[in-house]
């Protein structure tokens, strides 16, 4: 006989309703901040003592403190939630990286210095209350029952609501009723600080079409030639090795003057409009092929081939699609969808604001040499830039991508509403428009999301809440799930 209520009891006693937001939160300082430092790790300015031959600034170890408060004699103590929200100040921790001077290949300087504050959400690992018991909760002023969560941003508890979208780096193909083309295949390719949409399309001509970026409308099969990809036998090999379409056939015919990879890229460039002479032109091409075609594939040189690879299996999914023999993807199931949590929107914050302290560096720096001056690392490095920045987003709402009402001042009428609050997803979807499919219950949203718990009016189906017991999971690293599947007997096959 199963003891359903004491089940249940130990349930809540090891879990918590917004346990996903802590662990999002707990990844985000863990993996992704140093994700974020690792992708604009070395620094060049482009103006440098007339001495020097090469100088790079480096970035290299991050880490957040504990939440602490500097009182106006100087002295650093650390600070409880009830403390600040009882003195209008904010929950915060000192954030510190290495930074260090390269010059001529040499390291000159190196020292860790705080570059901003960062806002810390009650009962994750940097919270002070992190893992104390009740007795010690009541103590420190906090209600043992307070699930936390939330942050304190000048005295006002805020709650960072999940935001639903369609999840990137996944090929999706939809119906157009309004295009030259009956189905389009879409991906938003996403990479640290770049999320691009590309589209796949065939016009009248029965030509297929890749748009991406500044490039507009061009026959794929020219791409993936531009890629390495040269061979039409390859090509055809690629996109389906078990038989052959037509619908190939007609696309290489038609991209069969573009012979090698050179002329690809030369023809990609002509077609964006770079208008400088064929090196140069070629060079840009490539440069446009490497950042933003596919970001999320990689963005060296040696990457090509697997987004000509990519490109080819796209192709094959559109293809069949529009044949008829794959159904079109519904955009409107869950496993095409992607919450982002408190970890992920504080990640977009950080990412974009530290290219903004980068770029405040490089012109303190640049214009300090102008002077005839060599400054030294420490001196121009505004730590107050970031912190305010960061505050204000979190104050006003207003994020990164024009996004507004992300952060929110939590509903505290009574304790259940507040749960309501933590658990709230809301669409980026315009609520002036219809998009009756959009705001429909979908079979996947069981378990998922609440079937009842939604406003009435404009927001009915757009806001909507997680169901009472739904977690969310991480990302998880590639490599670690195919060693797990390599080792239950699975090998790779390659073509």
């Amino acid at each position: 006989m199963v003891d359903y209520p004491l089940l249940m009891r130990k349930y809540f006693e090891e879990q918590s309703f917004i346990k996903s937001d802590i662990e999002s939160f707990n990844n985000f300082i863990e993996v992704e901040l140093p994700r974020i430092i690792e992708e604009n790790r070395e620094i060049e300015p482009t103006i440098i003592p007339p001495n020097v031959d090469e100088f790079k600034i480096r970035f290299d170890k991050v880490r957040v403190t504990k939440p602490e408060i500097t009182e106006a004699d100087g002295s650093k103590r650390k600070i409880y939630p009830i403390e600040a929200r009882l003195r209008k100040i904010t929950y915060a921790a000192p954030i510190y990286i290495t930074v260090s001077a390269h010059i001529n290949g040499a390291q000159r300087e190196s020292f860790e210095t705080q570059i901003g504050n960062l806002p810390i959400m009650l009962r994750s690992k940097q919270c002070h209350l992190y893992k104390l018991s009740n007795e010690e909760l009541v103590q420190q002023g906090e209600d043992p029952d307070d699930p936390g969560g939330y942050f304190i941003i000048n005295g006002t508890e805020k709650v960072l609501v999940k935001v639903e979208d369609l999840a990137s780096n996944r090929f999706i193909t939809d119906a157009d009723a309004t295009g030259p083309s009956k189905v389009v295949g879409k991906i938003f390719s996403e990479y640290g600080s770049y999320k691009i949409p590309h589209s796949l399309e065939r016009l009248r001509d029965g030509i297929f079409y890749l748009t991406f970026t500044r490039v507009r409308r061009i026959p794929v099969t020219v791409v993936i030639k531009a890629l390495g990809l040269t061979r039409d036998e390859d090509i055809m090999r690629f996109i389906s090795p078990d038989r052959r379409l037509d619908e190939v056939i007609v696309n290489l015919i038609e991209a069969a003057e573009v012979k090698a990879e050179e002329d690809a890229v030369d023809y990609i460039a002509k077609r964006v409009g770079i208008t400088q002479s064929k090196e140069i032109r070629i060079e840009r091409a490539r440069e446009i092929l490497d950042k933003y075609l596919l970001p999320h594939l990689g963005t060296s040189p040696r990457d090509r081939v697997a987004k000509a690879y990519n490109l080819c299996k796209l192709l094959k999914k559109l293809i069949l699609t529009i044949r008829g023999e794959l159904e079109i993807d519904d955009k409107d199931n869950y496993s095409n969808k992607r919450l982002k949590l408190s970890g992920d929107l504080l990640a977009d914050l950080v990412r974009v604001n530290m290219k903004v302290l980068i770029s405040d560096l490089l012109y303190n720096f640049q214009r300090i040499v102008k002077r005839g001056k060599f400054p030294t690392i420490k001196v121009i490095i505004r730590e107050k830039l970031l912190t305010s920045r960061i505050y204000s987003s979190m104050s006003t709402g207003a994020w990164t991508g024009g996004r507004k009402g992300i952060s929110q001042r939590i509903q505290r009428l009574n304790f259940l509403e507040t749960m309501s609050h933590l658990q709230r997803v809301v669409s980026p979807l315009s609520a002036t428009q219809e998009n009756f499919e959009a705001r429909e219950l979908h079979s996947t949203h069981l378990g998922r999301l609440c079937p009842i718990e939604t406003p009435e009016g404009t927001n009915i189906g757009l806001k909507k809440n997680l169901s009472l017991l739904a977690t969310v999971t991480q990302d998880t690293n590639e490599e670690e799930v195919l060693k797990s599947l390599r080792l239950l007997g699975m090998k790779t096959v390659s073509r």
